[in-house]
Order: C-alpha cells, then structure tokens, then sequence
C-alpha cells in the first residue's frame, strides 16, 4: 500500500501541460497535493502554471516510461551531487513513497558521487573525447561478446586491477590508465562493485539512466556519452533516457528557486510531510 500511495493521489486528476493562470494552477496544486506548498509562491505568477505542469505531467504522472521510484531517485541523486538540502529531503521522502528502500537510497547517491568522480577525473586529465567514444564502443562490443575465461584475478595492486579491467572490459581505457596508480585498485574496486555488480538493490538499468542524469546537469560529455550507451545496453529505451534526463533538469529548475528565493527550510520540510501524509491518507481510502 506504501508504494502506490503517491500514484493514488494523483491517477484520478487530469494531467494537464499548463494552466489558464496562477489561480487554476493553485487550486489544482491543492487538489494534488492536499495543500500548496510555499516554494510555488516563488515562481512568477506568469509561469507556475507551466512549471507546475511540467513537474506533474512528469515526475508525478504514473503513466510515464519510467517508474516512480526510478524518477525520484534520479532526483534525489542530482540533489545530492548539486548539493541541494531541499531538494534531497524532497526526494528521500517522495521515493519513500514510491516504494524505494534505504538501499536504494544509498546507491542513487553512490551512483551519483561515482558519476562526479570521473568526470572530474576525464575532464581534469583532459581525455580527447573521440578517442573516450572510440574506447567506450570497443568496450561495449567487448561486452556483449566477452573472451575472458575463468574467474577474474583478484585486486591489489595497480597491476591486477588493469588485468581486471582487462578480464571485465576487455582492454584498459585511458582515462582508467592515467589514473594515479596508487589508487587505481580502489577506484575500480568501487567502479566495479557498485556500477558494475549485478547483484546491487538497483538493477542495472536504473543506475546508469541515474549516472546519465547526473552527467546532464554537471554537465560532462564524457559521461553523457558513457550512461547513455551502457544505458541502452541494459535495455534502456530512448523515453526513459529522455525521462531521465528531464527528472535532472526538473530537479535543477526546482533547486535554483527555491534556493534562490531564501525558502525557509524548516517550514519548506514541515510542507513536505504534510505532503507525505496526505499521499498516505489518500492510499487508505
């Protein structure tokens, strides 16, 4: 019942992509929500009925490609990584709703501190981005037809981490190889047991539209390059990708106003509990 209680507030109300002014937009936000949150006076009375659409047409809509849960924790990842304190307590409590576990939680936002830590890394190190797609096809080809035989050597050194790479990707990619080696076992260890692994909370499709996400709003084309092909190659389709990264651009749009406008946080978190609890009420009746 937890679960379905954010789709049972809203599946009887008419999506709409905007409304004829401020007032309808309003008393809509009521009708959904069971109240109107102060952050949506922050928006120019002009445009919160397009802003409000958006936000309900997508990351509210239980008709959309993508899932709730996998929509709230893509938000809750490019909260965390902006950082945003509102809307990371957003997220946390809405993907609640939409059925996310702790676990969930913490690899959304491991997902998301291991998109930003290779970014920093290929940008950094200055990778020329033809050469990056070039090796990212070779891997994904390698993938999918892997010659590898036996199990993978154990990680300890700079050395056995790039037989590992090896054994798993099929070659050593540069930005993996410019990587100091004093900590190149660890950061592929971390790489491999978290993105990689295919026995984590979340399936592997789900982390990468959630890395992808994180990459839009950095931005870093090298890993909007990398999510969006192992994305397809977990058996993502265009719509999610598009969802996904539609969720990190909502969450930016609604992070700078509410940031920007000074919103109180103590009062903006008291507005999404009684958000929570009236989603809640409304899965019990």
């Amino acid at each position: 019942m937890k679960t379905l209680a954010l789709t049972t507030l809203i599946t009887a109300l008419a999506i709409s992509p905007a409304y004829a002014d401020d007032k309808a937009t309003y008393q809509d936000i009521q009708k959904t929500l069971g109240l109107v949150p102060a952050f949506f006076k922050a928006v120019p009375d002009q445009a919160i009925g397009a802003a409000w659409g958006e936000l309900k047409s997508i990351e509210l809509n239980p008709r959309t490609a993508l899932p709730g849960k996998t929509k709230e924790l893509i938000g809750l990842a490019v909260a965390a990584q902006i950082p945003c304190r509102y809307c990371t307590y957003f997220h946390t409590k809405i993907s609640g709703l939409a059925g996310a576990s702790d676990e969930d939680r913490k690899e959304a936002i491991a997902m998301a501190a291991l998109t930003r830590h290779w970014s920093a890394v290929t940008n950094g190190l200055q990778i020329d981005l033809a050469e990056f797609k070039q090796e990212l096809g070779r891997v994904i080809a390698y993938v999918k037809h892997p010659t590898a035989k036996g199990d993978a050597p154990p990680v300890t050194d700079a050395a056995s981490a790039y037989k590992d790479m090896e054994h798993t990707l099929g070659s050593v990619p540069t930005f993996l190889r410019r990587f100091p080696e004093e900590g190149v076992a660890s950061a592929w260890l971390e790489l491999k047991s978290l993105e990689l692994a295919p026995n984590t909370s979340l399936d592997g499709k789900t982390k990468e539209l959630i890395g992808l996400a994180v990459a839009s709003q950095i931005p870093c084309q090298y890993c909007i390059a990398y999510h969006t092909e192992i994305a397809k190659l977990t058996g993502a389709s265009d719509q999610e990708i598009r969802e996904a990264v539609a969720m990190a651009a909502s969450t930016r749009h609604w992070s700078t106003i509410v940031n920007g406008s000074l919103i109180d946080e103590t009062a903006f978190r008291k507005d999404i509990d009684q958000v929570v609890t009236n989603a809640k009420r409304a899965a019990h009746k």
